[in-house]
């Protein structure tokens, strides 16, 4: 089946559609889900809430749009929809974001502290973000939307999301620095 063939089975709820949607997506799309879960299990639940949005928002797809993106957009809200419903973007960090970690890490750069890492890792260090700092997070840097669009899309000041990206990006480092010193430590 190619892509129109799927669309047109998934708009008559043909569950041989369906599923040929999910299981082409499914890998992509939890990848997305992820980001902006704590855990597997979280980003699952979030990932089969995104699907349902997708097959009933499905007759509101444009033909003209890449269908991969159009689902990821739906996944984005989903995720944001999931976090808000369970009022998680309610935990703040108290931490102060000028606050220098003492460590022998500190003096290396972003990109070559990275390179300590593995992706998995990685991923786990944003998990460990507080949800509404790992929202703003993402949607910024991983999905490229400015601050105005994250202030619309979150009902938060562009000042709180200039913020919270700042202290995410603060605590990412020394979530991927504990990392490495739990590693080191091995």
């Amino acid at each position: 089946m190619n892509e129109i063939e799927i669309i047109k089975g998934c708009l008559k709820n043909n569950r041989e559609s369906q599923k040929a949607l999910y299981d082409h997506y499914y890998n992509k799309m939890l990848g997305v889900c992820l980001r902006y879960s704590k855990d597997i299990d979280e980003g699952k639940a979030i990932l089969h809430q995104g699907f349902f949005k997708v097959f009933a928002n499905l007759k509101n797809f444009k033909a003209n749009e890449s269908l991969e993106s159009w689902i990821k957009k739906m996944m984005i809200n989903a995720s944001i929809d999931y976090l808000n419903k369970n009022k998680q973007n309610l935990i703040v960090s108290t931490f102060n974001a000028n606050k220098k970690a003492v460590n022998t890490l500190d003096d290396i750069g972003d990109d070559e502290l990275i390179l300590h890492v593995e992706k998995e890792e990685i991923l786990k260090a944003v998990q460990e973000l507080t949800p509404a700092y790992r929202k703003v997070f993402n949607l910024f840097v991983i999905e490229g939307y400015s601050h105005k669009q994250i202030s619309e899309m979150l009902d938060i000041s562009e000042e709180t999301s200039e913020s919270n990206l700042s202290k995410a990006k603060f605590n990412l480092r020394k979530n991927i620095q504990q990392i490495i010193k739990n590693a080191d430590g091995k």
